[in-house]
């Protein structure tokens, strides 16, 4: 991967552009959204110049192509993340739709007053909230798991949390903000135990990472087409067939029936059952080109280009005078996302002086405003990299740090 880094690059031509101010661009803001490979946006114009149609309709040729490309992304996807049938996969939004969607079928449907929710305080908004907003709908009470001193999930205190009333864990795969891995097949083991099932927000991970929901007893997962290099708009649920045939529709149209009468209607099987209406088809479909382009560079050179530019950075920001690095410093147990803060330099001062070096960060809460209180901080810096970033690009990040710490006389 290091040696293959500026062909890879190549493959993004965002990356090699130059930002109106003429400053190159250094894209560190992966966590937000990834960038695209050339063939993703190939895909994305393939489809629409030549046979982009609406799916499972009709019996023309266009809407048998365009049907026949969404499937065989759906068996991609299925085979990238180790389910046991493409049915289990579920097309939607994104990563927030997916767990609402759970939220709202799965939760309303099965929990009661007096059962238990497992959270902790690094999760996303996106999988802090819709679990918040349907306990108090069903009386079910939310319990946290306590946070160790460098960032991780106190595996003691979610032992000790599990019971007989756990109906569920939600956990993040990779914290957006402190970086943390967390062990999650352990976990799963530990919810299984009890009875309960574990809800995984694959967002930050899955693009950098491999799962296997079978292996790693996942009961449901959720993520994003935009963090893992293709389209926005697009995002997968992963649940095991058996949970998934007794939850009820989330949503009500065409495509997820099988009759419609009067007096009633019947869904249809999976996993048109949770996909009503028309999908987003050409992001679905260049979704499974983006899974092709990680699945060629395989995560073992991704993984490693990734701890090379994490031990870069690290070393390179611990260097600045008065930085403060939130989540684990060992990088065993976190992946290349790196937030901080300056003394006297506020987050939103700090990115706004990097923009005009070309560095793209991102600043403020991170969609985790209980993580932020916990840490005792209103916002923060957050780098987030991808197996496209050079060491290089760090070393322009700690020199724009600089030129920031002077204009805001910090040095």
């Amino acid at each position: 991967m290091t040696a293959n880094i500026t062909s890879i690059r190549k493959d993004f031509p965002i990356l090699n552009s130059k930002l109106p101010n003429g400053q190159p661009l250094v894209y560190l803001d992966s966590g937000a959204s990834a960038q695209h490979p050339k063939s993703v946006i190939n895909k994305i114009s393939e489809i629409y110049e030549h046979y982009y149609s609406n799916v499972h309709r009709g019996v023309h040729q266009l809407g048998d192509r365009v049907t026949s490309e969404m499937e065989a992304s759906r068996a991609r996807i299925q085979s990238f993340i180790g389910a046991s049938a493409p049915e289990e996969i579920i097309f939607t939004s994104g990563t927030t739709m997916s767990i609402n969607l759970i939220a709202q079928t799965w939760g309303r449907h099965f929990l009661k007053g007096g059962d238990e929710i497992i959270l902790n305080e690094m999760e996303h908004h996106a999988n802090f909230v819709p679990w918040q907003a349907i306990a108090k709908e069903r009386g079910a009470v939310l319990k946290f798991i306590q946070l160790t001193p460098d960032g991780r999930l106190d595996q003691e205190h979610y032992q000790c949390l599990l019971s007989p009333k756990t109906k569920l864990v939600a956990v993040t795969g990779m914290s957006n903000v402190l970086g943390t891995v967390n062990p999650i097949k352990e976990m799963a083991h530990r919810a299984h135990e009890v009875g309960a099932l574990i809800f995984v927000d694959g967002a930050q991970s899955v693009p950098h990472m491999p799962v296997n929901v079978v292996e790693s007893e996942i009961d449901f997962l959720a993520f994003s087409g935009h963090k893992l290099f293709g389209p926005s708009g697009i995002g997968v649920l992963y649940g095991r067939k058996a949970l998934l045939e007794n939850i009820p529709p989330f949503l009500f149209g065409g495509n997820m029936i099988s009759e419609v009468h009067r007096e009633e209607s019947h869904w249809a099987k999976l996993p048109a059952r949770f996909e009503a209406g028309t999908p987003a088809i050409t992001e679905a479909i260049a979704l499974g080109t983006a899974i092709d382009y990680v699945t060629e560079l395989g995560f073992d050179a991704i993984q490693q280009q990734e701890y090379i530019l994490s031990q870069h950075a690290l070393q390179r920001l611990q260097e600045v005078p008065g930085l403060q690095i939130y989540g684990p410093q060992d990088l065993e147990h976190r992946g290349a996302i790196f937030s901080f803060n300056i003394d006297g330099a506020h987050p939103e001062d700090l990115a706004t002086l990097l923009d005009r070096k070309g560095i793209a960060v991102r600043h403020g809460h991170h969609c985790t405003m209980p993580l932020h209180q916990h840490l005792n901080i209103a916002a923060s810096v957050r780098a987030s990299l991808a197996f496209y970033n050079t060491t290089d690009e760090i070393d322009a990040l700690i020199d724009a740090i600089e030129f920031a710490r002077k204009r805001l006389r910090l040095a």
